[in-house]
C-alpha cells in the first residue's frame, strides 16, 4: 500500500502535463494535453506527487473576471484514492477563488454531486452529456426562421464575446478564440436580420470531438447551428446540453446520440448560476464552464 504521508503537495504548472494527461487517460476522460495547456494558462492548478515524482491527484480552479470561477479537473490515481486526496485539493481550489472574490462553481456528476452538498455546494440546474458513436447525425431540421450559419470571420469576435458575456455571465475570450482555433471547421455563428443570434464552438478531446457552447436567441438557431456542425466534425462526438432545452436533446437523440452520463451545475452556498437559462444550449465542457 502507497503512503499518503509521502506525498508533496505542489502547484501545477506546464512541467506536470505528461502526468495530467496520464491521470485522464486512467479516468477515461475526454482532455487532452491541449486542454490542460489552456486550463492551466487561465488558472490555477493544484497537485500531489509521490517519492518518484509521479502526479497522483490534481484539482483545478478557473476564474472568469471576478466574478464566479469553475473547479475541475479532480482526478486521483486508482493506488492513492480513498485517501482525502480528492477533498483536500478540491479545498484549495475552493480557497483559492474565494480569496479572488469568486463564487465557485462546477458541473457534478451524480456521485460527486452527494460529495459537492456536503461541502456546500447546492444544484442550479441539470444537464446530460450525450455522444455519437455511429457515423451519422440527426437528419436536418427546418432551417431557423431567417437564421443564416457561417464560419465565424476576424471581425466577427467583437459582437460575439459581447453575446457570449452576456449569455454566460463573464468574457471568456481566450477559452473561445483556442477552440475556434482547434476545430475551425466548427467555429460558427448565426446571423438574422445582419444581428448575431447564435454561435457554436468546439474543440479536439483525447477520445472525441466536443461540441460547446451553443449559445443562441432560440431553439431553431441552435438547431441549425448544431446541423451545421455535424455536417463538419465526423463521429465521436460528445455534447453536454441543458435539460432546460428539451427539444435539442430529444434531436440529438433521434439521430443516433445516447446518453454518457448526468451531470448537475452547482454553486457554492448559492442556488443560481450567473447564466442566461433560455439562450445556453450546451456548456463547453466540465472543465470550461
Amino acid at each position: 500500500m502507497n503512503d499518503a504521508g509521502t506525498l508533496v503537495e505542489h502547484a501545477l504548472d506546464a512541467s506536470h502535463l505528461a502526468g495530467c494527461v496520464a491521470l485522464v487517460a486512467e479516468a477515461n476522460w475526454n482532455q487532452n494535453a491541449a486542454d490542460w495547456r489552456l486550463m492551466l494558462t487561465l488558472g490555477r492548478g493544484f497537485g500531489m506527487s509521490d517519492a518518484a515524482g509521479r502526479l497522483v491527484a490534481t484539482a483545478l480552479a478557473l476564474p472568469f473576471e471576478g466574478r464566479f470561477g469553475w473547479i475541475s479537473m479532480v482526478l486521483v490515481t486508482a493506488d492513492y484514492r480513498r485517501r482525502g486526496l480528492a477533498t483536500r485539493l478540491m479545498q484549495r481550489a475552493i480557497d483559492a477563488l474565494l480569496a479572488a472574490g469568486c463564487v465557485p462553481l462546477l458541473d457534478a456528476t451524480p456521485a460527486g454531486r452527494e460529495v459537492y452538498r456536503r461541502v456546500g455546494f447546492e444544484d442550479c440546474w441539470s444537464l446530460e452529456r450525450l455522444q455519437l458513436c455511429a457515423d451519422r447525425g440527426p437528419a436536418p431540421p427546418p432551417a431557423a426562421p431567417g437564421a443564416t450559419v457561417r464560419r465565424i470571420a476576424p471581425g466577427d469576435w467583437p459582437a460575439l464575446l459581447a453575446y457570449d458575456a452576456d449569455v454566460f455571465g463573464a468574457r471568456r475570450e481566450a477559452i473561445l478564440t483556442d477552440l475556434a482555433r482547434r476545430v475551425p471547421q466548427a467555429a460558427l455563428l448565426a446571423e438574422r436580420g445582419g444581428r448575431l443570434c447564435g454561435a457554436l464552438l468546439a474543440r479536439d478531446g483525447r477520445v472525441a470531438t466536443q461540441i460547446g457552447p451553443v449559445v443562441a436567441d432560440d431553439a431553431a438557431t441552435a438547431l441549425a447551428l448544431l446541423v451545421a456542425a455535424l455536417g463538419a466534425i465526423r463521429p465521436p462526438v460528445f455534447i453536454d446540453v441543458s435539460d432546460r432545452h428539451a427539444t435539442i436533446g430529444a434531436w440529438l437523440r433521434a439521430g443516433g446520440f445516447v446518453l454518457q452520463r448526468p451531470y448537475t451545475r452547482m454553486a457554492y452556498r448559492r442556488s443560481r448560476a450567473f447564466d442566461d437559462p433560455a439562450r445556453l444550449f450546451a456548456i463547453a465542457g466540465p472543465e470550461l464552464g
